[in-house]
């Protein structure tokens, strides 16, 4: 595909994606919110469950939520939450193709953790989706998922060891994007299997004037609280391409998981910060907890990056890395069969650049390793060092 129509592609997508996950997300946490803050009548009504006032852009909301007796007319108007979340879906398994499948797979594979194809490397990454889905599914429609706290732990045990296996196989950038449509697929899949399907009934049963079952609304808030605490672990995974030292690390898949936990008790802090219980404490002492192992294991692979080259470490030296390694990608005219743009518009075709994207160049090239992607172009452990001495000499360009 011609590389200004591939951006093109991908901007599009991505715009669509953004704009369709913040309106999925934001009325996710709201009725999520909603139903935690509900509060009783002081005089119970039939079907009402709760109700609450809410002040907002200049006025006062009565928001009351309700099952509707039997013999009560269907509402003339009732707004739905559907198409968000689809929306949401379909964009993000477009961008996981546009990115991540097209144009030779270049962040699925990397030699230093697995030498598969690019075949087999989307082979996983399409398989995941689907396996995890039926195993997820199937677990909780299980006699076993009656034990809600039991099937938590399984499922998140799962969670970690399909994170750790897709670590083992393809580049870190890669494995994280695969958890985080993973979990958005279990999201979409719950609201299509669960949610919908169960708000379809309840209208069907208004409309025929009979009774609602209440078990249909425990079905589809089951699957709906399992969204909420999937939700920030999500989150994270979207932006996670900005932070090699996460998924560049060699305890990537580690940091991934503790990553989750911290985003899942952040969620549940925040699902019960009114109550001021006891769990309030623990919920916030995890999350900081969480948040310092992260901290640890990023820092962890930091270590002496410039001790195999002895001696003052020449410019020359250095750029003739750059040039063998680097420049196919990260210059005006690019000369890499995939990366015909140069990735996030950095280019060292002069020394002035170089210099100044030194600290940069560090951290990418010689202390997370995550540059050249997939070490595409055989970057040697040599040579990281030669350019991490190089820069921690002060990246001088007059020599």
């Amino acid at each position: 595909m011609n590389a200004t129509l591939h951006e093109l592609l991908d901007l599009t997508v991505r715009w669509v994606h953004v704009i369709a996950g913040i309106m999925w997300i934001g009325n996710s946490l709201l009725f999520n919110w909603l139903d935690r803050n509900l509060r009783p009548l002081e005089q119970p009504k039939e079907g009402v469950q709760g109700k609450i006032w809410l002040l907002h852009s200049g006025a006062f909301y009565e928001v009351e939520k309700k099952l509707l007796p039997p013999g009560m007319p269907y509402p003339e108007k009732v707004h739905w939450f559907m198409f968000q979340n689809l929306t949401t879906w379909v964009s993000g398994i477009t961008l996981l193709i546009v990115v991540y499948y097209m144009g030779g797979a270049a962040y699925m594979v990397d030699p230093a953790v697995a030498n598969i194809s690019t075949t087999t490397a989307i082979a996983i990454g399409v398989g995941t989706l689907v396996l995890g889905w039926l195993v997820y599914d199937g677990l909780w429609r299980s006699p076993i998922g009656k034990n809600s706290a039991l099937t938590a732990a399984i499922s998140f045990v799962l969670l970690i060891a399909v994170t750790f296996g897709l670590s083992s196989v393809l580049g870190g950038r890669a494995a994280y994007i695969h958890v985080g449509a993973l979990l958005g697929t279990l999201m979409t899949g719950n609201v299509w299997f669960y949610v919908v399907p169960s708000q379809r009934e309840l209208v069907a049963a208004t409309r025929a004037g009979k009774a609602q079952d209440p078990a249909l609304s425990y079905r589809a808030k089951q699957r709906s609280i399992h969204n909420n605490y999937m939700t920030f672990p999500v989150l994270f995974i979207m932006v996670s391409n900005h932070f090699p030292s996460t998924y560049g690390n060699t305890l990537n898949w580690l940091i991934l998981a503790i990553l989750m936990v911290g985003g899942a008790v952040v969620r549940h802090f925040m699902n019960i910060r009114f109550t001021y219980g006891p769990w309030l404490r623990y919920a916030a002492a995890t999350a900081i907890i969480a948040l310092a192992l992260a901290t640890i294991l990023m820092a962890w692979q930091r270590g002496p990056t410039s001790a195999a080259a002895s001696g003052p470490v020449s410019f020359v030296a250095a750029r003739d890395v750059i040039q063998r390694r680097c420049v196919q990608c990260h210059s005006a005219t690019p000369t890499d069969s995939q990366f015909t743009v140069a990735p996030a518009g950095v280019m060292f075709d002069n020394p002035e650049v170089i210099q100044r994207m030194a600290a940069r160049i560090k951290e990418r090239a010689v202390v997370s390793k995550t540059m050249p992607f997939g070490n595409k172009t055989n970057i040697t452990d040599e040579e990281r060092a030669l350019l991490g001495a190089w820069i921690d000499q002060g990246a001088k360009i007059d020599q």
